[in-house]
């Protein structure tokens, strides 16, 4: 079994979107990872990254956002491109876990023609008729496609065990988006990562207990960080924030992997 970790460009922004309140106006670019884990029994993509079009026609494609959100990826760090470097193929995904729906996660839904992809009922829901807020996040040709979808019903499908085996394994983490979810990962060797997604974005989120500057609700929020913390406390779990710059250069990057 290996993970992959892999960067689908960067968000060039600022920081008070990430840390609310804080350093507000400075130029802030985060990583847009995406992860592949390599499973006796399948292979699997926890999110997307950002769609292609990004590439070559963002402003078309992602409309008003760009003003607080502006994206750079080239072609080849696209997911269906990025996983080509360690031999794999669209067709070899047998699973696809989002996180959420925003367009920064969902870019490569559809592309994956062989793949189940695992969501949370009140996520797919909720894009489809969002907040106002909320509205510039998703967009809907990323994710409106026909695919095999596993929904999963939050509370009730908390810990979701992909496997069987408890090697990766879904965690409800709502509080960013209504219907956000972690992915724990155990590995044989490296042990225990919690890949947060956006449902904590910094490490600064984390230990200083900051809120995030876009969220759905900011009381589950905290709630959801304040698990978070208890998960690393009794699991050991090394925390893999969802778009921490300085983070993000610790970990080792594909084709380089975790085992």
């Amino acid at each position: 079994m290996k993970a992959y970790f892999f960067e689908a460009g960067i968000l060039k922004s600022q920081k008070q979107y990430f840390t609310f309140a804080v350093d507000v106006g400075k130029q802030f670019d985060v990583p847009v990872p995406f992860m592949l884990i390599d499973h006796p029994r399948g292979k699997v993509l926890f999110d997307t990254g950002n769609a292609l079009e990004v590439v070559n026609e963002k402003e078309k494609h992602w409309g008003g956002i760009l003003a607080a959100y502006d994206p750079v990826m080239t072609k080849e760090q696209w997911c269906v491109n990025a996983i080509k470097k360690v031999g794999v193929k669209a067709e070899d995904i047998d699973f696809v876990v989002l996180s959420h729906l925003h367009l920064d996660h969902a870019g490569g839904v559809g592309q994956f023609p062989n793949a189940t992809y695992v969501v949370q009922r009140e996520e797919l829901s909720y894009a489809y008729i969002p907040d106002s807020f909320m509205r510039g996040a998703y967009i809907r040709k990323d994710f409106d496609r026909q695919v095999d979808w596993l929904l999963l019903n939050g509370w009730t499908d908390d810990k979701f065990d992909l496997f069987g085996d408890g090697s990766v394994v879904t965690h409800f983490t709502p509080g960013h988006t209504p219907g956000h979810q972690s992915l724990m990962l155990t590995l044989p060797e490296s042990g225990k990562f919690f890949l947060t997604a956006d449902s904590c974005y910094t490490e600064e989120n984390l230990n200083k207990n900051i809120l995030p500057g876009l969220a759905w609700n900011f009381g589950e929020c905290e709630r959801t960080m304040a698990r978070i913390r208890k998960l690393q406390r009794a699991e050991g779990a090394k925390i893999i924030t969802g778009h921490d710059p300085e983070a993000w250069k610790a970990c080792k990057q594909a084709p380089e992997f975790y085992r």
